[in-house]
């Protein structure tokens, strides 16, 4: 038993003794007062062996209830609405019409500048909020519940149409509470099917599809509902089962030779009788599946199989998940895979966008080193947009690092421009290639030459070619 465990043991054990003999004080003090008759009170062994026992069960009784409460309650500590399990189990009953999630998307930030007591009462305050603006709607009974961390679950009866507007009045006059700036997404579906576990899951791949712009309004395809969340599924599934995977190039111009050596790769997956499915919707929903693996791994097949196509000096870059990167059993696999095949591995460049840096980097440092000793290159895509980039940078050579889109959109400003320039001129001095993405415009390339870049991407360069266009082209 942990020490914790055992210490909120005697804690509760301690409490259930201070609230037991005053109790049993009182009973003795009642059976003195009113039933006793006698001058002298006499205990014999009986009623000491009555009294000791009647004491244990007192205490005992009390110690259980505290137990259950703690237990059994159905309360979230920090917001007061009901918790997963409580707002889950009420579901069946309640039998909404919708369901709603709510996620405030800063919370790991919040997290790590304000204390776990601003936290708390954010999270507790956002949860008082929801319920009042329901409640001047008319919505009387609408049940509010904690899904994890930074997720609030709500179940309507109501039409979703009116839901819709109350959710985005919520969002937009509430960007700042108790003075913490708060940004929000939000997703509903309708209930047709009764399977609530399901239709949760499915509410968090809507919230990890959406989009939101500079100004903070909702991108959202929330009105979709249970079926079709479903079948889209069950769509993605059969891709990957049947390695359905459409692939396009975006060429890399070396700035150096003007020509193109390098192509960043696009996956969508192809759909039967439906629109091609996108990343950002096929993603959330295959790492919730548990086929991560499986689909990095689909896509080193197919780019693998693809490089004898083509002419020798092209290269890909592409984005792998890193819980794939970090797993021994994809390393394996793909490691037999490249000993197979024969292939030039140096024409493979893995791309990693992570926004916190690893619990264990030592380790993982260690892992990408594994990936290059095989001859792969390592490289970091949005560099500079968080400061996870920077601390691996600090502690590993990459191959090549891919600036976060902002730096070229927002070229004309003066810090931003420096800021590149920086990291440009920090580059160069470790020896890593640079690349700038989106560059739409002579002017943008113009001034990226002079920074010094070493690869430009966008439609000023190319437009995006298809698999069959590229073998054409170098075959």
């Amino acid at each position: 038993m942990l020490t914790s465990q055992t210490e909120e043991r005697g804690r509760r054990f301690i409490l259930s003794l201070r609230a037991g003999i005053p109790v049993l004080t009182l009973i003795f003090l009642v059976f003195i007062t009113t039933i006793y008759k006698g001058d002298i009170l006499v205990l014999s062994i009986k009623d000491g062996v009555l009294l000791t026992a009647l004491t244990f069960i007192t205490i005992y009784f009390i110690y259980f209830l505290m137990n259950l409460s703690v237990q059994e309650t159905i309360l979230d500590a920090a917001t007061q609405g009901f918790n997963k399990r409580a707002f889950v189990a009420r579901l069946p009953q309640y039998k909404p019409s919708s369901l709603a999630c709510l996620s405030i998307e800063n919370l790991p930030t919040l997290n790590e500048n304000y204390s776990i007591e601003q936290i708390d009462n954010l999270l507790y305050t956002l949860t008082q909020k929801l319920h009042l603006l329901f409640k001047q709607h008319g919505f009387e009974k609408t049940l509010i519940g904690r899904n994890r961390g930074s997720e609030f679950l709500i179940a309507f009866k109501e039409e979703p149409q009116d839901i819709l507007s109350i959710l985005e009045k919520m969002v937009k006059d509430n960007s700042h509470i108790n003075d913490l700036e708060v940004e929000y997404k939000f997703s509903l579906i309708t209930n047709s099917n009764n399977d609530f576990d399901k239709m949760i899951a499915q509410l968090r791949d809507l919230i990890h599809s959406q989009s939101i712009d500079k100004n903070k309004k909702i991108l959202t395809d929330s009105k979709k509902d249970a079926k079709e969340l479903s079948l889209l599924e069950k769509d993605i599934i059969t891709s990957i089962q049947n390695k359905n995977l459409l692939l396009s190039f975006r060429p890399l111009l070396n700035t150096h030779s003007d020509t193109i050596d390098t192509y960043e790769i696009a996956v969508k997956l192809k759909s039967a009788g439906n629109p091609d499915i996108l990343p950002r919707v096929f993603l959330p929903i295959v790492n919730r599946l548990g086929l991560g693996r499986e689909y990095d791994f689909m896509l080193m097949e197919h780019v693998i199989a693809l490089l004898p196509l083509i002419d020798e000096n092209i290269s890909f870059t592409f984005n792998l998940s890193p819980f794939s990167l970090r797993d021994k059993g994809f390393q394996k696999n793909l490691f037999t895979l490249l000993k197979a095949k024969s292939v030039n591995p140096s024409r493979l460049v893995i791309q990693l966008y992570e926004r916190k840096t690893h619990h264990d980097l030592s380790g993982y440092l260690k892992t990408l080193k594994d990936f290059r000793s095989k001859g792969m290159r390592i490289c970091i895509d949005n560099f500079g947009s968080s400061n996870a980039s920077m601390e691996y940078i600090k502690h590993f050579k990459f191959d090549m690092v891919q600036f976060d889109r902002d730096y070229v959109t927002n070229l004309e400003d003066k810090t931003t421009y420096a800021m590149l320039d920086s990291l440009i001129k920090m580059s160069k001095d470790l020896e890593v290639s640079t690349v700038a993405k989106w560059v739409d415009n002579d002017p943008q390339k113009k001034k990226l030459r002079q920074l010094g870049i070493d690869y430009i991407q966008g439609f000023g360069v190319s437009n995006p070619i298809n698999e069959t266009e590229l073998i054409n082209r170098y075959n």
